[in-house]
């Protein structure tokens, strides 16, 4: 009897505990949620009534005005097709230069792999400024205006580099050594013995130079501004996205005003969506062991 006591209540204790962690995780997912649920209400509220400064997740005015106000923009399409070319060029090129660069510096017999770890970790720490970069890009390597510009400054980037590195320190050395007895040189054991087994640390490098080349608009701002990418598209409008109500305007004309808070969420939503398509394929390999069982005994 006593058993049946201490199960029961073991049991009851178990269903208190699920019910306290069930309600624990809806409260962790609508903190997380609120603020991306918020954004859209107020991207697809009236601005008249956004102007209230009223926080919601639901829109209470429902209206695609303010997305008809940034789609008007002509130069949105070339825009956007530029920013997905400087995207995938971009990150292709930046995770296979930052894997390769990686190889070379976890390699045990490559004397000077500290000495030159050092000068990349310096570079996060020290730069030359602005302005000796904009004077190297313009004037030095004559890139203003081209695509490169948006390719060759951030090639690599040094927190990728050495978060690529430290993985593959960790990969059993046993397989470079087995191909390199079967005659592989070193750019064969880059690419079809390491690379291969670096998916993991991959799809994370490449989720951040997606991410960095997919924001960025200063670099169009100083110097492409012939090629313009959707971020700085976006940002002139929001810019220009400006409200002037006349208290003695119509009605008609106040229905049809913008305010800048909505275009302002409007954009972040149209930024956002790519990335959010693009991240659940990507998230499976940020945690993996792909070198589990690589080597047996």
């Amino acid at each position: 009897m006593a058993n049946d006591y201490q199960i029961k209540n073991v049991t009851k204790s178990e269903k208190i505990l699920d019910y306290v962690l069930l309600v624990f995780c809806l409260l962790l997912i609508v903190i997380t949620l609120y603020p991306f649920l918020n954004v859209l209400a107020i991207s697809l509220n009236d601005s008249m009534d956004t102007m209230r400064n009223v926080n919601f997740i639901i829109p209470r005015k429902f209206t695609f005005s303010n997305y008809s106000y940034i789609f008007k923009e002509n130069n949105l399409g070339a825009a956007f097709a530029m920013s997905v070319f400087r995207t995938v060029v971009g990150t292709a090129i930046g995770v296979l230069c930052t894997s390769m660069l990686a190889y070379v510096l976890s390699r045990k017999d490559f004397y000077f792999n500290k000495l030159f770890t050092i000068l990349f970790v310096i570079t996060m720490y020290v730069g030359g400024g602005m302005i000796p970069e904009y004077l190297l890009l313009t004037r030095t390597l004559h890139m203003s205006n081209s695509v490169w510009v948006y390719i060759l400054p951030g090639l690599i980037w040094v927190y990728n580099l050495i978060l690529m590195r430290s993985f593959i320190e960790g990969l059993p050395m046993a397989l470079q050594e087995a191909a390199k007895i079967d005659g592989a040189n070193d750019f064969i054991i880059w690419f079809k013995v390491v690379l291969p087994l670096c998916t993991p640390t991959i799809a994370t490098v490449a989720l951040f130079y997606a991410v960095g080349q997919w924001n960025s608009f200063m670099d169009t701002y100083l110097y492409a501004r012939d090629l313009p990418t959707l971020q700085y598209v976006l940002y002139e409008i929001m810019e220009q996205a400006t409200i002037q109500i006349d208290p003695h305007a119509q009605a008609s004309q106040l229905k049809n005003a913008v305010s800048p808070m909505s275009v302002r969420m409007a954009i972040t939503i149209v930024a956002t969506v790519p990335i959010l398509v693009v991240y659940p394929f990507l998230q499976k390999y940020f945690v993996g062991g792909m070198t589990l069982g690589a080597v047996k005994d």
